[in-house]
């Protein structure tokens, strides 16, 4: 990844997001009510994956417009310091007050070293940074001893589908291993999506001295019906569309 090809895909992505910030929260009113881990409407209340965060300092990164860290810090008002951040003043702007919240990349995260006990994502960065292992070894810094990173992401297999939520998404047509999904206009990149495989989560994961504990695949709820973009109940019912990792620092 060439430092000026970051630069080029933050400026694009952060474009992105604040003009799309308000159709985007109302297209998915209901998953912003609350803290949902993914389109399969997994909800922490349930899943307690971050468990109770009493006492703990949280940090969410590629947070939007932190329907999460809101939850989180309603549901543990004990939790010493939950925190977000995001690339988008357009996403954070939509955010209600009360969570204290900062526009930051999330390759240069603006906190001290060993400043969280927690640090979690959910859809939220990752998809949008072509370098996995600088990104985790940041968040690896800012971790205390022993502390955890929690994050959930498109399934890897997902890439090879076509963002098509019908018969036509059922179908392989990208190759697994193409990493990376770049729009231009007039010669300047103006959108940037990456894929990470398996072996790429593992590897820098290991790399940052992050240690995996749990990873999970949800499957589609029996009872939803609803379709989020690419995520829908025929495609969610045949092959995962999310996946979530959870490591923790030596």
């Amino acid at each position: 990844m060439s430092e000026d090809f970051h630069r080029a895909a933050t400026a694009a992505n952060r474009r992105f997001w604040d003009d799309d910030a308000a159709d985007y929260h109302a297209r998915h009113a209901h998953y912003l009510d609350g803290f949902y881990w993914c389109p399969e409407m997994l909800a922490e209340a349930e899943a307690r994956l971050l468990g109770d965060v009493t006492g703990q300092r949280v940090l969410e990164i590629g947070c939007g417009s932190a329907p999460c860290s809101t939850w989180l810090s309603s549901a543990y008002p004990g939790a010493r310091l939950v925190t977000g951040m995001d690339l988008s003043r357009g996403m954070l702007a939509a955010a209600d007050p009360g969570v204290p919240l900062i526009q930051a990349d999330a390759l240069a995260l603006p906190y001290r070293d060993g400043a969280f006990d927690q640090v979690f994502s959910a859809f939220g960065a990752i998809p949008f940074i072509e370098g996995l292992p600088a990104l985790f070894r940041e968040v690896a810094r800012v971790l205390a001893p022993g502390g955890t990173l929690t994050y959930s992401c498109n399934h890897p297999m997902r890439w090879v589908f076509p963002d098509d939520p019908g018969e036509e998404g059922l179908v392989a047509a990208i190759p697994y291993f193409e990493r990376s999904y770049v729009e231009e206009s007039g010669g300047k990149v103006t959108y940037a999506e990456f894929q990470h495989t398996i072996g790429d989560h593992v590897a820098a994961l290991a790399g940052a001295g992050l240690r995996i504990e749990r990873v999970l695949e949800p499957e589609w709820p029996e009872d939803l019906e609803e379709t989020w973009g690419q995520w829908s109940p025929l495609r969610g019912r045949i092959f995962p569309g999310t996946i979530i990792f959870q490591a923790r620092r030596g």
